[in-house]
């Protein structure tokens, strides 16, 4: 992992955060974060009605995040669709003036193999997590670029994994590798297009799992989640990431702890739910 630059601030006070997804889990976590510093948080999330076994909803989550002393802007839409990413890039620029930062945190899983997984399954990781991360970052390109310029320290942060090679990773569930590989792609192309612009791309993904809905979700999850941390240290990296200089903090695949660690974090036991340090279960791709 590369080191983080320091920005010339280590608050996100004022500036503007572009995120798909961000009803719950990790994505609101990040948000939430962000509002502690006074940041605007613009949220382009599908959940207008509350999911049948998820909890949240884009509008919830802008309650959460305006209590915790930011300002949300809850836009309905679907990062799948060009119109509604359009729209809701135009929404950021008009209620806030600009956008500083893309939070590329919708994502679809399933860990099936080949032989079990629905194309229609795989369409969705394919739409959503490449597509949906390629689109949302291509049109806040103009208003990335001019908060550079100003000096803003503009971000595209996706959460994706490093591009371990390893066979193991495609050969255990191909469909979902694919999906999220495709968004590491993007960090990689994304920040070797855009150096010369001064506009940081990186990934961040966690050293651990993370106790999430989707998780607790999936057969035997609330063991899992148990054996995971919460999604408060991927939000205390983001943070760290958003602040860096972007033109020295750029093309990184960074792992949440080692961020922290490279913060002068030691202790990462007050993020963990109950199970010992050495018994957390690492998440997948390392």
């Amino acid at each position: 992992m590369t080191s983080i630059t320091p920005g010339s601030a280590a608050s996100l006070s004022g500036r503007t955060i572009l995120m798909s997804g961000g009803s719950r889990g990790i994505g609101l976590a990040i948000a939430k974060r962000a509002a502690a510093d006074g940041a605007n948080i613009a949220l382009l999330a599908k959940t207008a009605q509350p999911h049948a076994k998820l909890a949240g909803t884009v509008y919830t989550a802008a309650e959460e995040i305006d209590a915790a002393g930011g300002h949300a802007l809850p836009i309905v839409g679907d990062v799948r669709s060009d119109e509604d990413v359009a729209r809701a890039v135009e929404a950021a620029l008009t209620r806030f003036g600009g956008i500083d930062a893309v939070v590329n945190n919708a994502s679809a899983i399933d860990l099936s193999r080949t032989d079990a997984v629905d194309m229609k399954r795989y369409d969705l990781m394919q739409d959503i997590n490449v597509r949906g991360t390629f689109l949302l970052s291509k049109l806040s390109l103009p208003a990335l670029r001019a908060s550079a310029a100003s000096g803003g320290g503009a971000h595209i942060l996706t959460l994706s994994p490093p591009l371990n090679l390893d066979p193991a990773w495609a050969g255990r569930h191909l469909a979902y590798t694919m999906a999220k590989y495709g968004m590491s792609l993007t960090t990689l192309g994304l920040a070797e297009e855009l150096r010369g612009d001064g506009i940081g791309v990186n990934s961040l993904w966690p050293a651990t799992l993370i106790d999430t809905a989707a998780i607790r979700a999936m057969p035997g999850g609330d063991a899992l989640a148990s054996a995971g941390r919460s999604p408060q240290i991927v939000a205390d990296a983001a943070h760290a990431v958003l602040t860096s200089d972007p033109r020295a903090t750029t093309g990184n695949f960074f792992i949440d702890e080692d961020v922290l660690r490279a913060s002068g974090v030691t202790d990462f036991s007050p993020y963990s739910l109950g199970a010992p340090e050495d018994r957390l279960v690492p998440d997948i791709f390392l």
